[in-house]
């Protein structure tokens, strides 16, 4: 798939968007290693953290579809908006090598990567690290035992 076709796809996700509060409709398509197609929309809610985000939508529906080999995932907005923090990490977390396409409302786009979006990510050997330096040093928090 080319990147125009998985923009053009995340375009058409960005109509499905549910934005009553921001009126900022973002859709996502994500382009899975086995060369499926997983479309995300934002989600918004009036107990505003209850919202997701579009990428978070098409990732997380991903992982519930099986799949765990990310290739690239693009990101449309009005204005070609980047996506937010949370939205970095969950990428990180599950493709931090993906490329990432982003674009406006007209299909013009800018290619980066989540690596670059999120240098110096945390990530499972970062967490990996912090624990097993807390537990060579004997630290734990208030009432919870050293593993």
């Amino acid at each position: 798939m080319t990147p125009q076709e998985l923009v053009a796809a995340a375009l058409e996700a960005r109509t499905r968007a549910y934005a009553p509060y921001s009126h900022y409709f973002v859709g996502a398509a994500l382009l899975a290693g086995d060369g499926s197609v997983i479309l995300g929309c934002n989600v918004e809610n009036a107990a505003y953290p209850s919202t997701i985000c579009a990428e978070r939508v098409a990732l997380t529906s991903a992982v519930a579809q099986g799949k765990r080999d990310f290739v690239a995932i693009a990101v449309a907005t009005a204005n070609g908006g980047s996506p937010c923090g949370t939205c970095r990490q969950v990428m990180a977390e599950l493709g931090l090598d993906m490329a990432v396409y982003i674009s406006d409302g007209a299909g013009n786009y800018h290619t980066t990567s989540v690596r670059e979006l999120l240098p110096d990510s945390f990530g499972p050997q970062r967490l990996a690290e912090g624990v097993a330096a807390d537990v060579a040093a004997g630290v734990a928090a208030a009432g919870s035992p050293i593993v």
